[in-house]
């Protein structure tokens, strides 16, 4: 099968393109082997030139736009940096947390530590904000929303094992002993994006569908 029909495209038009990033699939060349196929190798012989706005790592799946033009590209990196752009992520963690809601205003470091992971760092650590909500609770785990008001990387991984409650299968961050094992990649996925077309100032929202081996993984838990 080609790379490229693996890669569901929610949206194309003259400046963007939009996608449902499978997990597996890397946003960036990898930074140790340049020969792994990633975004701009799967896609541009099918769609041309394309430029890199936003990134989501390896194991998430979820919905990424991409630009197909250079002024749609300032366009869309102008609304990242100044937080116009909404983001909204599912993720199943463990152990349930015991509150409904939570904002998480950590302060975060990127490469902070040996594992060059995002730290909590209250003196030297940039402002971070993540509103969580918990959709679902099951006896040993949960389905939480995650909407970051800031775009660190892997902010909402950081603020979740501040908080006690990692994501399933995180092999960077940890996850809980005590976790279900349902799913073999970090179980976090980009659900929705919002932001403003480049050419027309339309509103967009595009929404991902829940990926088969995280609603797999769902049910598995409440049959648990």
């Amino acid at each position: 099968m080609n790379p490229e029909d693996a890669i569901p495209v929610l949206f194309e038009d003259e400046a963007l393109l939009v996608i449902d990033k499978p997990a597996g699939v890397l946003s960036l060349p990898d930074g140790y082997d340049r020969s792994l196929p990633h975004l701009a190798t799967i896609l541009e012989p099918a769609h041309g030139r394309l430029w890199l706005v936003h990134r989501l790592d390896r194991d998430t799946s979820g919905v990424l736009v991409l630009a197909r033009s250079a002024a749609a590209h300032h366009d869309l990196n102008d609304q990242f940096r100044e937080r116009r752009v909404k983001k909204v992520y599912r993720a199943l963690v463990a152990p349930a947390p015991d509150w409904k809601r939570m904002t998480a205003n950590f302060p975060l470091l990127k490469d902070g530590d040996r594992q060059h992971r995002t730290v909590v760092d209250p003196e030297r650590g940039k402002p971070a904000t993540t509103d969580f909500n918990v959709i679902e609770r099951f006896p040993r785990a949960a389905l939480l929303e995650a909407r970051p008001h800031t775009g660190y990387t892997h902010q909402i991984r950081a603020h979740l094992r501040q908080l006690g409650c990692p994501i399933l299968a995180d092999m960077l961050y940890g996850s809980s002993p005590e976790a279900p094992d349902v799913i073999a990649r970090l179980a976090l996925h980009a659900r929705q994006l919002a932001f403003t077309h480049p050419l027309s100032s339309e509103s967009l929202v595009f929404t991902a569908p829940m990926p088969d081996d995280l609603s797999e993984a769902i049910a598995q838990i409440r049959q648990s």
